[in-house]
Parts: C-alpha cells; structure tokens; sequence
C-alpha cells in the first residue's frame, strides 16, 4: 500500500464528523481532523466528487482538541469525535441540524431547546459486538468493526459500553476464545437493561455440552443473562438462567409511572437516561389532552404510546414489526391500558384514498395529535397522504436530520404547519449520530 501523505487545511466538519478539506481542487474528508487544523493524512480512497482519507499527524492542532480516553480511538468504529468535550459536540450537532433544515428543507424553527444529556461514558445499553476468531494471536476479537474496514478492533474493554460489558471485553474475549466453536462465532448482542445485562451469542456451528456449561458458569460468577441465538432472532433461546424467558428484560420510566418489558434483539433506546428524558419532552410538547385521539407511527413496544395514554383518550399504535407489537400489546394489558391499540402495519402501504385514511382495521379516522419516529430514511411516504386535516401537532422524533429537514419541507410549504420548536437529544456521546425531536404546529 503506498501510504504517501497529503498535507491539509480543515476548513469545518462534515455531517458524520470528519474533516474537510480542499485538496487539489476537490473536497476531501479527513477522519479525525478538526476545524482550523493543519494535518499530514493517508488519501485511502478517491471518488469521481470526492476523496477520503485519514489523519497521520496533525501538524497545527485546533485550540478544541482533548486527548482522547479510548485506547482504540483512530482505529475502532464507534467513536470519532472523542478529541472533542461534549459541549463542543453538542454545538457541532445542533449547527448541523439548523444547518440542513436550512438548506435541504428551507425552513427555520421558531425556537432551539437545549440539548438533552445524560452520561458520557458507559451510557450504551444496547449495541452488537463483531465476534472473529483470529489464529494468529490464537484468540477471539470482540468489539465494534474497524474504521475503514470488516476488521473486529482489538480492545480489551470499551469506555462507550455499559459498564457492566464494557468493563469486561477482555474476559468476554477469554470465555469465548475456549469454545470449541470459536472459530464459528459471528456476533454479540449487548442488551443491559434497568437491573441486569444480557448477551446474546450468534453462533454458525452448534455448542457442545462443554460449552454451555462454560457459558453458564460466566454468567452465573458476573450475574448475567446469556441467550444463544443459532439462526435469525426466532432462534433465540435461553441458556442461563434456564426458565428465562426470551422477553426477559425490562426497562421503567417512572415519571410516567410505566414499564416496558423486551426481548434482546427488540429495538429500544440505547441511552435510557436521555429516552427518559425524551419521552418527558415528548409528552410535555405533543401536550395530549382527555378526548383526544393520539396516533403513534413507528410504534416500537410502546416507549412513547403508552405514556401517551395516560393523557390522550385513545391512543393508536402502528409498527410493521409483529413481534414489537406483541410485545407493545402485553405490555399495556399488564398494566391496564384499555385505552391503547396497536396494529401490525407496513406502513408503507396503509390504505389511503384521496387522502383520507381508509384501512378497514382502524376505519377513517382524523387524529388531533400524531408522533412520528421513522427510521432513517424518514416518513416521506407517509406525509404524502397521512389525514392531517384536524391534526393541530405532529411530534417528529429523528434519527437522520437530513431526512428530517425533507420532510419538514413538506410539513411546512404543503401541509400548513410551521416549525414551532427542535432539540437535539445526545442519544449517542463521542459519535457523529444525533436524535432530533421537531415540533410542528397548526398555522
């Protein structure tokens, strides 16, 4: 590899967080670079509108730039903006937000929230480790991929990850190196709930009773949840405790005074200190009232349609994935929510007529309040038929501000709306990866 280096100015940040430059008359981005930097860097890629590469030295270092906690940064995936202090981070998010809601929506919010925060460090409830078995070091890698290739980084524990499991990648590493399937492990599932952590272990080739018992012994000395998964998440089973069942963790929101119970491979908030906090916000700006109709889109278990339904008169939950409404379902008859329907749609392809709602499971129907939180490729679709015309607020919770500045074009120029209010939310510390919740209000 010729690893010839460039020398660059960074003139600002990109959206994922990388430097940019102009190099030979084309926009390169750096890793690891900052604003007002003067860096040596690897050009690793070159594109027909643009180059990539990576920091070697920084030759003129921004006044900005911290030393980074992590052994592994430069190398591992999951972070790239820990030479950064949070607040430093938070002001890149919220100026990126403002900045492509400005440019790809041509709209502008009335009013920016402070950001929410929780912790810093060990603040990753959920996240999926890379498992490979490397023979020369005769050992197993856990982690998060490399950047800038397919490689499991070498660490031996993660600043980023709940204690519980980030404290521990080095032992994890040990335990499943003496399987005798080591070589056939694909992945790790880290899911820590409010009292315990649970790792679920993808394997490609079936354990021996040897192993098993090793697994158990593990989890019984660090009081863990192990679940072995042989094939896709219906494969998921229980190895320790035994008669744990596959929905066996939970999580609360005691403000709202509900509770939420969920399999490891559901999809729930990764950051529970800020989702409690974004779930208060939500409520507090989407304002449900008695005698009205609330509808959920992207429902999940329920992390936000159940608290809506201590307010709203009737709540309607929609999520494609079956599984996640079965859950949402029990969830709210175990603690008493008549009130709360959810309904298994794809809801790409709700049954819309002349834009009013039609689909025979809900009837036509017109909601005072509607929260959406889409995946990232946003709820275009969608809005280009939902029945907003009695709908006074609609509460868009964002993974993608770019997909979200799209649709708050249309929400604004085509469905009478105006931005009343935007947050970010730090569901992610130390990554590029920024929550947005936007409020948009009846002109």
């Amino acid at each position: 590899m010729n690893l010839k280096c460039l020398t660059a100015e960074i003139s600002h940040l990109s959206p994922e967080g990388r430097g940019v430059a102009h190099v030979e008359g084309k926009a390169t981005f750096v890793s690891g670079a900052l604003p007002g930097e003067t860096v040596s860097f690897h050009r690793a890629a070159r594109h027909r509108h643009f180059d990539e590469g990576w920091v070697v030295e920084v030759l003129t270092p921004s006044p900005q730039r911290l030393m980074p906690k992590c052994a592994a940064f430069g190398r591992c995936g999951g972070c790239c903006l820990q030479m950064l202090s949070g607040s430093d981070q938070r002001a890149f998010k919220e100026a990126m937000v403002l900045e492509q809601l400005s440019r790809i929506g041509g709209v502008q919010p009335e009013r920016v929230y402070p950001p929410l925060l929780g912790d810093s460090w060990g603040y990753r409830h959920k996240a999926r480790l890379g498992v490979r078995y490397v023979a020369k070091k005769q050992g197993v890698l856990v982690g998060f991929r490399e950047q800038r290739s397919h490689w499991v980084t070498e660490i031996e524990r993660c600043e980023i990850l709940e204690p519980r499991i980030g404290e521990r990648v080095s032992v994890l590493r040990e335990i499943l190196g003496q399987l005798s399937v080591a070589g056939r492990l694909a992945q790790l599932e880290v899911a820590v709930d409010d009292q315990v952590a649970s790792l679920t272990l993808r394997h490609l080739a079936e354990l021996s009773a040897a192993d098993r018992d090793r697994l158990s012994q593990f989890a019984q000395e660090y009081g863990l949840y192990w679940y072995l998964q042989s094939a896709g998440p219906q494969s998921v089973v229980p190895l320790w405790p035994v008669d744990l069942p596959v929905a066996g963790l939970s999580y609360a929101l005691p403000n709202e005074g509900v509770s939420f119970q969920f399999a490891p491979f559901d999809f729930t908030q990764v950051n529970f200190a800020v989702n409690r906090q974004m779930v208060a916000q939500a409520m507090t700006w989407l304002a449900p009232q008695a005698g009205e109709s609330v509808l959920d889109l992207f429902c999940g278990v329920g992390n936000f349609s159940l608290p809506l339904a201590n307010y709203a008169e009737r709540v309607v939950g929609i999520e494609g994935d079956s599984q996640l409404v079965a859950r949402a379902k029990a969830n709210a008859q175990r603690q008493g929510f008549d009130q709360v329907e959810f309904v298994v749609k794809d809801l790409a392809k709700l049954n819309w007529v002349e834009g009013r709602w039609v689909d025979k499971e809900l009837g036509e129907d017109c909601y005072q309040k509607v929260l959406l939180d889409p995946p990232r490729s946003g709820a275009w679709e969608i809005l280009q038929h939902l029945p907003l015309q009695k709908t006074e607020k609609v509460l868009y919770v964002s993974c993608n501000p770019a997909t979200l500045a799209r649709d708050a074009g249309e929400l604004v120029r085509q469905k009478g709306y105006r931005l009343a209010q935007v947050g970010i939310m730090d569901m992610f510390p130390h990554t590029a990866h920024v929550e947005v919740m936007a409020l948009f209000e009846r002109r």
